[in-house]
């Protein structure tokens, strides 16, 4: 894997930053992508003492951002071998009716076009070269729909189809697509769903033993080291404690 050069959206927490130091062990090197740049910095600080690092600080909603920041990629990280279109998140747990529109705005920009926006500017170049790998990190919200998750649930059944459909446009080109569709991880996720309410986040995961970013991060890099030849497709990773989107074995 060395010399391979993946960039990673949301680098800087959860399953990003998880995903970050398993592809460094792996020899790849990382383009780190985040909002938040002091983060990034710390990072590349770390990483950087078992692999070369770039970093970029740009919010994937905005496109105009985004096309900035990888055109001004140095020459020599401009072929970027793997996209981890990780960026994601949910706000709210809200009843359609009741739902607030900036939370939705919020989802849709992030999880379904800034996913695109991210693509669209990595993708000309694997097509040029007729080789790549896109891993989109959806959820199981995109393959279940759950009471109050309705937003949240279209925006990652959008990022299924999407990734459905890159697949079939992308695969004259040699292109590998595959999307990873956890249940329950223990991130910042249910913490900047419910704004900051660390008793009501904390809730999510109790009972249970859940997914960790690293839980995720060994699948990605299990997908990326198959043959050439193979494609993992379509992967749903639960807990053992989850039998589906709205059935959880809680023990405690």
């Amino acid at each position: 894997m060395e010399n391979r050069i993946a960039l990673i959206t949301g680098a800087t927490s959860g399953i990003g930053r998880a995903t970050a130091h398993a592809l460094a062990k792996q020899g790849f090197k990382l383009i780190l992508c985040g909002r938040r740049e002091d983060r990034l910095i710390t990072e590349k600080a770390v990483l950087a003492k078992m692999t070369e690092v770039e970093i970029t600080a740009f919010d994937v909603r905005d496109q105009d951002a985004v096309k900035k920041a990888i055109h001004a990629l140095p020459e020599a990280w401009k072929k970027i071998d793997v996209l981890v279109n990780n960026a994601g998140n949910a706000h709210g747990l809200d009843p359609i009716q009741t739902g607030d529109v900036r939370d939705w705005d919020a989802m849709i920009d992030i999880n379904v076009k800034g996913l695109l926006y991210v693509t669209k500017e990595i993708v000309p170049g694997m097509i040029e070269r007729k080789s790549g790998h896109i891993i989109n990190l959806g959820s199981i919200a995109g393959k279940e729909v759950y009471p109050n998750g309705n937003v949240y649930c279209a925006s990652k059944f959008a990022v299924d189809a999407l990734t459905r459909g890159m697949r079939m446009d992308l695969n004259p080109y040699g292109i590998k697509v595959t999307s990873i569709n956890p249940g329950l991880v223990e991130t910042e996720f249910s913490l900047v769903r419910f704004k900051g309410d660390e008793e009501r986040a904390s809730a999510v995961y109790k009972g249970l033993d859940p997914l960790t970013g690293d839980d995720i991060a060994d699948v990605i890099v299990y997908v990326l080291t198959r043959p050439d030849h193979v494609v993992l497709a379509d992967i749903t990773v639960f807990p053992k404690a989850q039998g589906s989107s709205t059935l959880v074995n809680r023990t405690v």
